[in-house]
């Protein structure tokens, strides 16, 4: 009997385990932390830990100068790698102690942060994140394209498939605004304490200087000319997102120009490149609880539980987002543009919202989607082309989240986030929801995508995974409702609503 319990363990959903991996590493990085204030000093003959120090000096003894003075370790680590190795041979470090008064060392061969254990898994967590970032960019390329190239004989459904792709690019558009804006006036990385605030943006300050800097050199006109890339496989290799995403969409596009049997086999190369990185995403996950517990626990011992407190926030802003988009503006496109009831729309599409809640899949949930369609009286010649290519392209929710986890993740580390950026991962966020598989996980991918187009460090998806499952979720049941939201305007345009009805 025992032996079946801890069978059935093992079986716990993916999201639970990785639940329960982020608790027990948040448990664990309590229990081995790292000391946030001492440094470990190596001299030619010892190696000393200073475990409490009020304040630290280097002192140039031939030019009889302090070259520098410092209460914060990361910026005393900082300025010491910048010194020559000459330099090191001739400064005396000083460190002012409460204990017993004043503490030197000469010469000072290295200066390090001490370790726990739970800090020492985080090369587990990088692998996981090493991992997950080398199936992204083929996962792109795969999905984009077979996307773009879904829309068949342009001929015949232009009409219908220019209204499809633009209704969902604005409403993508539309979630990641709402998304930005509900993190902005919330602000839900900043709920920290002071010192931990501090503490981060010590640590990421060359990231703050790098943003800084590209706010200065931003120009509108070169951002959209760099959207083309000159080689594609030079940005492939170099993973520049905005190209790749540029070249995917319109190779896709183009396919659907020529005639059948040069393009077929492209797309299903394609379509089979996209399906074994979704397969690649599923193998991944299975060792997700332990990069995340790895990652949890690395960063409490470094940062201490105070950094997790910031979660329920998070969560609340992605919820309030949600329920704005699906409230909100559905309900205004509905009753402007199509002048279907609110009420019956949203009591037909009921079944199908909660079967995207419990398999978090737009794919799965979408046989049910096409009977929801049929009951609002859509025609099939319309929900048979705009059902399928929203759970292709339509990723309102994932949008919307996304832009919400990188303002949180960037307010977490004390990254400034300009217009911008911003824009940048308005843009991001739109093309990358296009190319999210819509099956359960893969959002995650696109992330780490949005946070790389704006220099925000991917670790910080740790934070977030714990909750990821619940959230995927809501997401999805977003996703599907604007999936039959199109369905009855683009059909509302068309007239066939009236006829169907």
């Amino acid at each position: 009997m025992g032996k079946q319990r801890r069978f059935q363990i093992w079986k716990l959903p993916i999201h639970t385990q990785i639940l329960v991996a982020m608790v027990l590493g948040a448990l664990f990085g309590l229990a081995f932390p790292v000391n946030r204030q001492a440094i470990i000093v190596k001299t030619p003959v010892e190696e000393a830990e200073i475990a409490a120090w009020q304040e630290a000096e280097i002192w140039m003894p031939a030019q009889d100068s302090i070259l520098f003075r410092t209460s914060s370790r990361s910026e005393l680590i900082r300025f010491f790698r910048k010194l020559s190795f000459e330099q090191r041979q001739q400064i005396v470090l000083r460190f002012r102690v409460p204990t017993d008064g004043q503490r030197e060392y000469h010469p000072v061969v290295a200066l390090k942060v001490p370790s726990s254990i739970a800090a020492d898994l985080k090369p587990i967590g990088t692998l996981f994140l090493n991992l997950l970032k080398m199936i992204a960019i083929p996962l792109v390329l795969g999905t984009l394209i077979v996307g773009a190239a879904s829309l068949g004989d342009l001929r015949k459904v232009a009409r219908i498939g220019t209204k499809t792709i633009g209704f969902y690019l604005v409403t993508t558009a539309v979630a990641i605004t709402i998304g930005l804006v509900v993190a902005n006036v919330m602000e839900p990385g900043k709920t920290l304490s002071p010192e931990l605030s501090r503490q981060l943006r010590e640590t990421f300050r060359e990231d703050v200087v790098a943003k800084v800097q590209q706010k200065a050199d931003f120009n509108v006109l070169d951002f959209f000319v760099n959207i083309v890339p000159t080689n594609p496989f030079e940005a492939i290799a170099s993973g520049d997102m905005l190209n790749i995403v540029f070249f995917a969409v319109f190779f896709g596009l183009v396919l659907t120009a020529l005639p059948k049997e040069k393009a077929q086999p492209m797309i299903h190369f394609f379509d089979s490149l996209g399906t074994a990185m979704i397969k690649m995403v599923e193998v991944v996950m299975l060792i997700a609880p332990f990069g995340v517990f790895a990652l949890i626990a690395a960063v409490v011992a470094s940062f201490g539980f105070d950094i997790l407190q910031t979660l329920i926030w998070y969560v609340l802003a992605v919820v309030l987002g949600l329920l704005l988009h699906a409230v909100v503006f559905y309900p205004l496109l509905l009753k402007t543009l199509a002048r279907f009831p609110i009420r019956k729309f949203f009591k037909e599409v009921e079944r199908a919202q909660l079967l995207a809640f419990s398999t978090s899949s737009s794919a799965a949930t979408l046989p049910v989607s096409m009977r929801v369609a049929e009951r609002l009286g859509i025609p099939s010649s319309i929900y048979s082309f705009v059902l399928p290519l929203g759970a292709t392209i339509n990723m309102d929710g994932t949008a919307l989240y996304q832009g919400i986890a990188a303002v949180f993740i960037a307010q977490v580390y004390g990254i400034p986030l300009d217009l911008s950026a911003q824009l940048t991962i308005v843009f991001i966020a739109t093309m990358a929801s296009i190319g999210t598989a819509p099956v359960p996980g893969v959002g995650i991918i696109m992330l780490i995508i949005v946070l790389q187009s704006v220099g925000i460090p991917e670790e910080g998806i740790a934070l977030i995974l714990g909750v990821d499952r619940i959230l995927d979720m809501l997401r999805t049941t977003l996703n599907v409702t604007g999936d039959l939201t199109a369905s009855v305007v683009i059909a509302a345009s068309e007239k066939g609503l009236a006829k169907a009805a």
